[in-house]
């Protein structure tokens, strides 16, 4: 079931959220539907980094998390991950979620200033197991924050 497919950006004024194809995790990842934006300046097709939603519940999403993001970086220190992950909401409510975990590095600042500033919890941070890490690329340990989008 497809709970979210449309061509055209979200926006909320500054950055855009264009839609992408580009692949899919292995599905042994238990990944779900999994969605992927180019994160861009309003009205702009300049790439300034990415976003990813996860809708799945498995091993490997409880490390990677529901939400991925990276920004470029000429393009950090300007809120645009906080402002992606905000642009989603209404697509995690429409599938159901009530809250949704976003992982990071201990040693990401910048990534766990995000998680702050969107209101997560840093549940506790986790060893990510050999098996995963032997089979994807992924760091020895992650902060998991929960994100409870309903109470924004």
């Amino acid at each position: 079931m497809f709970f979210f497919r449309r061509k055209e950006p979200l926006t909320d004024g500054v950055i855009d959220l264009i839609p992408v194809d580009d692949g899919h995790a292995e599905p042994d990842m238990g990944f779900g539907e999994e969605y992927s934006w180019i994160i861009a300046p309003r009205g702009k097709r300049r790439e300034m980094g990415r976003i990813n939603l996860r809708l799945g519940e498995s091993p490997c999403v409880y490390v990677y998390g529901h939400i991925g993001y990276h920004i470029d970086p000429p393009y950090r220190g300007h809120h645009y991950a906080r402002r992606a992950c905000q642009l989603l909401v209404p697509i995690m409510q429409r599938a159901g979620k009530q809250s949704v975990v976003i992982t990071c590095d201990p040693d990401n600042t910048p990534s766990r200033t995000t998680c702050e500033h969107l209101g997560c919890v840093l549940e506790r941070t986790v060893k990510v197991p050999d098996w995963i890490r032997q089979r994807w690329s992924i760091s020895r340990e992650k902060c998991r924050y929960i994100w409870r989008i309903n109470e924004e």
